[in-house]
């Protein structure tokens, strides 16, 4: 099996690759869809209450998510140690997973900090999803409805598109209009056949 990292940096649309990969066939884990589960496991919810504050329970003794970036996204220290506790669970969690798929010739795991964290070092090879800065702040203004500072702002914490894209083996331009589909395909050739 060979594991294949896909990144980009935040509002470049690695969710639509995503999608369109499972359309063809393709395993793919999302670090991020089940980063999100660990809230809501009570051990895992004390180590970040005891890492960020309790201010990042909300009235509902659940965690605020909202609060959560807001610290960490100020705080590089506090970004950090949150994702000391979410890595290796995550690096676990995809372990097993891969376990599950025996017999399956490749599969994607998907995050925008594969670089930062070094968990290119995991892949076998690495895709990354590409748009330009100014389009990814406008999509991202309209889909979370915030402000460019606060979009400038979760992007300080990531490596520049550019040096991804420059890292990567292959790279998505993931543009309206831009044959998406048919990038897919081709690079899902040359990963299966050598071609």
């Amino acid at each position: 099996m060979r594991r294949i990292g896909l990144t980009g940096g935040i509002g470049c649309g690695k969710s639509t690759v995503i999608a369109e990969l499972r359309r063809q066939g393709v395993s793919c884990f999302v670090a991020d869809d089940v980063a999100k589960g660990y809230y809501n496991e009570y051990d895992f919810l004390a180590e970040v209450t005891s890492s960020l504050g309790r201010n990042i329970i909300g009235s509902n003794g659940k965690a605020d998510k909202k609060a959560i970036a807001d610290i960490v996204f100020s705080d590089s220290e506090k970004l950090a140690a949150l994702n000391g506790l979410v890595h290796p669970r995550v690096i676990k969690d995809f372990e097993d997973w891969c376990a599950e798929r025996d017999g399956e010739p490749l599969v994607f795991f998907e995050s925008a900090i594969l670089y930062e964290y070094g968990l290119d070092k995991l892949m076998d090879t690495v895709v990354a999803v590409y748009l330009d800065k100014a389009e990814r702040i406008r999509r991202l203004m309209e889909r979370d409805r915030c402000s460019a500072e606060a979009i400038e702002a979760r992007m300080r914490n990531q490596m520049p598109s550019e040096e991804k894209a420059m890292r990567a083996d292959f790279v998505i331009l993931n543009y309206e209009g831009n044959p998406r589909e048919r990038q897919i395909k081709t690079i899902l050739t040359q990963l299966t056949t050598g071609r």
